[in-house]
């Protein structure tokens, strides 16, 4: 998650702190500092169970409420805002940064033993050499390639890849948004129907129901969900090198929208393929820069 991220660079300062007097300068200042936080994270996960998708955890199910089963933060991968990101750079480097952290990824990465991740990170994502992650996990270069070929295979098994860029935004994407704002704050079912892919998945962490096919997610939207009519969706920065927005249900109070989620669309060439509806708003609303309520329009 963005917030164990967060502590993970807390502790690497402070660790990088305390032992800057036993730095001699025979290595990179960045190589020295990579160590301390490779084994920073090494130790975080140290015991920790793997972190999921909705998808991950068993098939989908039907769009009812008596599906809805709440499971505890610690189990889902949490979205990072993009702004995170570095925004100067190659632009080939960029774009492998922005695919490396896409939900599907991420989570594939969940399943590969720690010292696996970290060698599949450091080579195929940072470029580093087989000797220099040797070096720096304290393995032999012929257990870095073992490692890195077992995962590899894990990876290629789940059908993710680290190179499988994301469409571009161009004008036709940029329309199937616009009409996709407006279908979605009108509720209308008909324009909504033409821009869901039929094979679509939508699922919404902390629940573990996730939904598969059109037809299953608009009986949800006009069945138990029925109450984000008269939503608002508002843009924000991308998630995980995708589209984002803050959705805002009507308050309660009559007066105005209040946080109901922050919403993560997979796009397609011309429908979505994938909605993403993170409930946890009173973490993520303001890390994503979304204000806490939305007055009322005059």
């Amino acid at each position: 998650s963005p917030f164990e991220a967060e502590d993970a660079v807390q502790e690497t300062l402070l660790r990088a702190w305390k032992g800057l007097e036993r730095f001699e300068g025979r290595a990179a200042l960045r190589s020295w500092l990579y160590r301390i936080a490779s084994n920073v994270c090494l130790d975080m996960l140290e015991g920790r169970n793997h972190r999921a998708r909705p998808m991950d955890l068993g098939p989908a199910r039907e769009p009812v409420e008596s599906n809805l089963n709440t499971l505890p933060e610690a189990t889902w991968i949490q979205p990072i805002p993009d702004s995170l990101l570095a925004a100067e750079g190659d632009p080939a480097e960029l774009a492998v940064t922005r695919e490396t952290i896409r939900l599907a990824f991420v989570a594939a990465l969940q399943h590969l033993p720690p010292r696996q991740r970290a060698a599949l990170i450091l080579c195929e994502v940072l470029r580093w050499k087989a000797k220099e992650v040797a070096e720096l996990l304290g393995m032999s270069v012929a257990s870095v390639n073992s490692a890195l070929q077992r995962a590899r295979a894990t990876l290629q098994s789940s059908g993710v890849s680290a190179y499988d860029p994301a469409p571009p935004m161009d004008a036709a994407r940029q329309e199937l948004l616009a009409r996709y704002v407006r279908a979605f704050e009108s509720y209308d079912l008909s324009a909504l129907t033409s821009l869901i892919q039929e094979d679509a998945r939508q699922s919404m962490p902390p629940y573990d129901l996730w939904l598969r096919g059109r037809e299953d997610i608009l009986a949800w939207w006009f069945g138990p969900g029925i109450g984000c009519r008269g939503s608002r969706l508002v843009p924000t920065v991308g998630a995980n090198g995708r589209v984002a927005f803050g959705q805002y249900k009507p308050s309660v109070s009559g007066s105005g929208h209040d946080p109901w989620s922050l919403l993560v669309l997979e796009l397609g060439s011309d429908q979505i393929e994938e909605f993403t509806f993170f409930l946890d708003t009173q973490a993520l609303f303001p890390l994503f820069g979304l204000p806490p309520h939305l007055n009322a329009q005059p």
